[in-house]
């Protein structure tokens, strides 16, 4: 997963997230990532991204994040997802860099 900045504009914030493994949940995966990625760039729009507040900064996985239940829907355990992200993101949670 990596986090930088934009050069052309300082203001954007550009996340790449490589994998989410799901396990144990029977829901559509796109509409998993669809509902992931409208709740991560909302929480990055009004919080912003303490990690990388400094610059760039490239991590290799979020872990000690909460398990979810299984039974959520899609779009639920996607805003889920995208929260528990971006807790690890603003420094809760193990990060491996």
């Amino acid at each position: 997963m990596g986090v930088k900045r934009d050069p052309r504009d300082p203001r954007e914030i550009r996340i790449d997230v490589g994998e989410l493994v799901l396990d144990g949940f029977c829901v559509d995966p796109d509409r998993v990532s669809a509902s992931f990625e409208r709740e991560l760039s909302r929480l990055v729009r009004e919080h912003g991204v303490p990690l990388a507040a400094d610059g760039a900064v490239a991590v290799e996985s979020l872990c000690g994040l909460p398990p979810l239940p299984s039974g959520l829907s899609a779009r639920r355990l996607g805003q889920e997802l995208a929260r528990a992200v971006h807790a690890g993101l603003s420094g809760r949670g193990e990060v491996t860099r």
